[in-house]
């Protein structure tokens, strides 16, 4: 499907990854729709890849009205034959003093948008024959880690999500598709995960190196890929030796914790 010319929508587009993926598939794509919260970003985008095939809509994919103005936009670029669901947002907070707010807005954001929006864009995907929905994920869908709670159930859930419909539409031209990059340095991320990956020795792609990744799999059937040899087998291995990780993760608490904002409540404890 290498030649193929898709016409796609790419939500999050106004990020770090997102930015880095319109840029690499433009090339492939007789029609590319750019999603995102920043209209300035991405008009500025839009003039970068060429005004004629790229179609903008500026919105907050939580609001129904901007799921209706990204359906009727696909439909009038012809309808759309691959969705790439890439908006997301992330938290390092300790889970006792997270804002229910932020615990909303990680569900909405990571998990329900995607959701909502991919159920908008099925009829014009069944309409195309053969279609593809990507749906960008995290090595938290998989692996648990402190100060990440609201964060690795949203990608948890995104994870289930995209292999019940990959099951659902098996027979169809429609494949549902998982791609989960390795930690990225993007403004999605706080200076504290920065300096949390940082003290832990953590590997950091750019957003270039995930746009390559992720056009490799856009060409390949596996219906997931995880980037990184050691954080597929720290997934493998969480799957079938959970205790083994929950001891590593044990040993490194106290790093973590030292990066983890809103632990006031630990420190009222220590001191009484």
């Amino acid at each position: 499907m290498g030649g193929h010319m898709w016409r796609l929508v790419l939500t999050g587009a106004s990020g770090g990854i997102g930015q880095a993926l319109a840029e690499a598939l433009a090339p492939r794509c007789a029609a590319l729709m750019l999603v995102g919260r920043d209209g300035p970003a991405l008009e500025a985008l839009r003039a970068r890849l060429g005004p004629d095939k790229v179609r903008v809509v500026q919105g907050d994919l939580t609001q129904d009205a901007t799921l209706a103005a990204v359906e009727a936009a696909a439909r009038a670029m012809g309808g759309a034959d691959l969705l790439i669901n890439n908006a997301g947002v992330n938290a390092f907070h300790d889970f006792t003093t997270q804002e229910p707010a932020a615990l909303r807005a990680l569900l909405d954001v990571n998990l329900l948008a995607p959701m909502l929006l991919t159920q908008r864009l099925l009829p014009q995907l069944r309409q195309a024959g053969r279609a593809q929905v990507i749906n960008v994920g995290s090595l938290f869908g998989y692996l648990g880690y402190p100060g990440f709670a609201g964060y690795c159930a949203s990608k948890a859930g995104l994870r289930g999500f995209t292999q019940a419909l990959r099951r659902e539409l098996a027979d169809t031209g429609i494949a549902a598709r998982h791609f989960i990059p390795r930690a990225t340095r993007t403004p999605i991320n706080a200076g504290a995960v920065d300096a949390l990956n940082a003290e832990m020795g953590v590997a950091v792609d750019q957003p270039g190196d995930v746009a390559r990744q992720l056009l490799d799999f856009l060409d390949g059937t596996a219906w997931e890929r995880k980037a990184g040899l050691r954080e597929a087998l720290l997934v493998l291995v969480n799957q079938l030796l959970p205790s083994l990780p929950d001891r590593a993760i044990r040993g490194q608490l106290a790093i973590i914790q030292r990066h983890m904002p809103g632990q006031s409540w630990r420190n009222k404890r220590s001191a009484s």
